[in-house]
């Protein structure tokens, strides 16, 4: 690993880019082989370099997660070239078109001390200001087998960033609210937030990479290619996040829009984004950086969560209002939003629980249910769904709660009636009796789609009264509706 800028100067043209760029004939200066560097850099695709002073050069390596953090975790590092010791104050633009093209700025820098440094093997100790620890670079297939000289790995040695460091989950069932009549009788030990139209999902970032997950433990990254730079914009900071993913129409949230996006493959994704882009509103905090966050109480979890700075182009953070909750309840209705979300400020995150420290507040509620049957339309919608018959799941089977012919979009009609002729079956799935009225002329289904509707209220017979369809919900399965569970497609 002598020092050697040949390719470091083959890569770049003088004057196209910012980088420092000695001369050939210039003297590779000498050092004391114990500082180094780490710039964090959003090329095309994000990553750490580490660089580490030695031999008049910057031997370096490009971290695409950046260093591990704790001893277990093994991550890929590519040997790049040498870089020029004048590199190690760097920070700036690489142009579009140049090599490395990007934003690069210093992450950390420090000494380090060298434990063992081989063609195969670099062992280093290094201080910063933000990382500390004993690191091992090694070279991939270094008994002999396969891989070129540049297929490294890097492994944090003996001890993680702390003591107390908690590795990063893959994802953590999302906490729930309560339906409620109204707002809570001591509002000043609350916090509201608006309630969205959206779908609930829990965002892990790590090493500058997102993977977003659905209430239901599904991976849903492919589906929101528009997210992605969420990932970018964290950088290094290792966290979970709990949020509703919303597309909006007129300035408004829109289910009927996101509705495009749910059942999207990756490629009809790419596309949609551009017509069909969604944002993901932020708001709490779960895991952050090494320590879990969720039996901390709400208003310290805010406070966290505030101090990310997430404001991007398709994620932010929603305005939370302590102790406001008649402001925020009319200002829903006047921008006619679902309703308004009650958070106890002293309440702890409690996984996959509906708890009452959250309250949902709404005019309308919104239910899951199970399509069992449909009834053809007439007029315009002849040959196509005119209303559909619904249940919602108990011990005994499937229970008829009513049915719903209104809220449906023109578009959807004739995608929801080809699914439903493909699931037609010659007898009622439903356990209880469905009236005579609404049985007529019936289809019967496999009871395996499961479909949002908003409703006033239930009836003494246990039927929804005025109830409107909102769309399919994909990410949810027969099994996991009941009565009282819907969320308005938040979750929430």
């Amino acid at each position: 690993m002598s020092g050697d800028l040949s390719e470091y100067r083959s890569k770049r043209v003088v004057g196209r880019t910012p980088e420092p760029l000695p001369a050939v004939e210039a003297l590779l200066p000498r050092g004391s082989d114990d500082t180094f560097v780490i710039q964090e850099h959003h090329a095309s695709s994000l990553h750490w370099d580490v660089r580490l002073e030695r031999g008049g050069v910057l031997v370096s390596w490009a971290v695409p997660k950046g260093l591990p953090a704790e001893p277990g975790t093994i991550r890929l590092a590519v040997r790049t070239e040498d870089h020029p010791v004048e590199y190690a104050s760097f920070e700036g633009v690489i142009p579009k078109g140049e090599y490395g093209a990007g934003r690069m700025f210093v992450w950390d820098r420090g000494r380090y001390e060298t434990v063992k440094w081989s063609d195969r093997e670099v062992d280093v100790v290094l201080h910063g200001s933000r990382i500390e620890g004993e690191f091992v670079f090694f070279r991939r297939g270094s008994s002999g087998g396969g891989g070129s000289g540049r297929d490294w790995m890097v492994r944090r040695r003996h001890e993680a960033v702390r003591p107390d460091w908690v590795a990063l989950p893959e994802w953590v069932e999302p906490m729930l609210a309560t339906a409620a009549s109204g707002l809570p009788a001591r509002p000043e030990e609350f916090a509201f937030e608006f309630k969205w139209d959206g779908v609930r999902a829990v965002a892990r970032v790590e090493g500058g990479r997102l993977r977003l997950v659905s209430r239901s433990g599904v991976d849903i990254t492919a589906v929101y290619p528009e997210l992605q730079g969420l990932g970018g914009a964290l950088g290094s900071t290792q966290v979970l996040l709990d949020g509703e993913v919303v597309a909006f129409a007129g300035g408004r949230p829109s289910f009927g829009a996101l509705q495009q996006r749910l059942q999207a493959s990756a490629a009809q994704a790419r596309r949609l984004a551009a017509r069909v882009p969604v944002t993901f509103l932020v708001f709490d905090v779960l895991h952050l950086d090494g320590a879990s966050t969720v039996g901390l109480p709400y208003a310290r979890r805010r406070e966290l969560l505030e101090g990310l700075g997430l404001v991007g182009p398709h994620w932010l953070v929603p305005r939370a209002f302590p102790g406001a909750g008649a402001e925020v309840l009319a200002a829903s209705r006047e921008q006619g939003l679902e309703g308004v979300v009650a958070k106890r400020l002293d309440s702890r995150y409690v996984p996959g629980v509906r708890s009452a420290w959250w309250l949902k507040i709404t005019d309308v509620a919104a239910q899951e249910v199970v399509i069992g049957g449909w009834r053809p339309g007439g007029g315009r919608r002849a040959g196509l769904v005119g209303s559909l018959l619904l249940g919602v799941p108990d011990g005994a089977g499937l229970v008829f709660v009513g049915s719903v012919g209104t809220g449906f979009g023109e578009a959807e009609l004739p995608g929801l009636t080809e699914r439903l002729r493909g699931l037609e079956v010659s007898r009622s799935p439903f356990s209880s009796e469905v009236p005579r009225e609404r049985a007529r002329g019936a289809r019967w289904v496999r009871p395996v789609l499961v479909g949002e509707v908003v409703h006033r209220q239930w009836t003494a017979e246990g039927r929804m009264r005025f109830p409107t369809w909102r769309g399919l919900r994909p990410d949810r399965v027969p099994e996991e509706v009941r009565r009282g569970g819907g969320d308005g497609g938040a979750g929430r």
